[in-house]
């Protein structure tokens, strides 16, 4: 029978916008989903063939889909739940709402509180270089998820990766070019790029790697449509970003940073590399400044010392609960 007004609502009317019917039912969004698909929560049951559509049931529906769209931000028809007792009416657009909800589901209204919790250290508090000779100074950070499908949910619903560059240490000729350098880059914000587009989470549009705040220098590599879903587990790091120094005959210097991920998709791992080739004015030297270290938990640098922080921004857990678990952060520079 078909699904209209006056007409018998069967299972196989419910089953379709719960888990059925294609590129628009719930629990493809909701609950496992696959890919870039799925937010990992319960999902909606279904009913047997000959089985007869509740009004819990209905009201469960109703209730989820209203759900989705208060995560993402999407407008949806406004619809009441049905009560033990009442009669079980005809959802008007349900599919289309569920279209529009599977279309917007890398949106997110809102973030979650930012996590600074970190193993290691973000910041190399010794000095660096020697007279004009070439240098590096290597920061290398990993974000562990409990399991692939942790790490799905958390991009899927509104993930971020955050990258913070920093270093305000004086007492060399070198620090100010430096320091204005790591001060140009911003932060870098690396998602899941969920439906390969652009997802608006929490006001904010992000791309796949997004830079914000950040203006100056000579940006020679910014990865815009790089995202978790752009990367292949087990294989090669991908440069999200680099900046060069602007300022002759400093141009060689640069911050960099790659990530991969590992082949059972559950561990990404951002390398940022200082690099300086040694060139400079005659007289002056290219070693810089060590300084304090910016210590565990951080969510913004507060040492002097060359520092690149990692943070994490979960999804809001207002309307979903935390299917991705809390991501490990270890960090290491050398």
């Amino acid at each position: 029978m078909t699904y209209s007004a006056g007409s018998l609502i069967e299972a196989v009317d419910y089953n379709g916008f719960a888990a059925n019917n294609a590129n628009a039912n719930v629990n493809d969004i909701w609950a496992t989903g696959s890919t870039d698909r799925g937010y990992g929560q319960t999902a909606l049951a279904t009913v047997s063939a000959a089985g007869t559509v509740t009004a819990t049931q209905w009201a469960g529906l109703v209730n989820t889909i209203a759900s989705l769209g208060s995560h993402q931000g999407t407008s949806i028809t406004a619809r009441t739940a049905p009560v033990v007792g009442d009669t079980i009416t005809i959802l008007n657009a349900i599919n289309t709402d569920l279209t529009t909800l599977t279309t917007n589901r890398g949106n997110a209204a809102a973030s979650g509180t930012a996590i600074g919790t970190f193993t290691g250290s973000v910041s190399k508090t010794t000095a660096t270089g020697s007279g004009q000779s070439a240098w590096t100074i290597t920061f290398t950070q990993t974000v562990t998820f409990a399991s692939a499908a942790a790490a799905r949910y958390f991009f899927n619903a509104g993930g971020i990766v955050r990258l913070l560059y920093g270093k305000t240490s004086t007492g060399t000729d070198h620090d100010a070019d430096w320091n204005t350098l790591a001060g140009q880059c911003g932060s870098i914000n690396f998602t899941g790029r969920v439906n390969a587009t652009t997802n608006t989470i929490a006001a904010q549009a992000y791309t796949g790697t997004t830079r914000l705040s950040g203006s100056g220098g000579t940006q020679t590599t910014l990865a815009t449509t790089t995202g978790f879903y752009n990367l292949t587990a087990g294989g090669a790091a991908t440069t999200i970003f680099q900046l060069n120094n602007a300022t002759a005959p400093y141009t060689p210097e640069f911050i960099r940073t790659q990530v991969a991920l590992n082949a059972g998709a559950t561990v990404l791992t951002f390398t940022t590399v200082w690099s300086d080739d040694g060139t400079g004015v005659a007289g002056a030297t290219s070693n810089i400044s060590g300084g304090t270290a910016t210590t565990s938990p951080a969510t913004s640098i507060s040492g002097t010392a060359p520092t690149t922080l990692l943070n994490l921004i979960p999804p809001s857990t207002t309307y979903l609960t935390a299917s991705w678990g809390t991501p490990a952060i270890n960090s290491s520079v050398a």
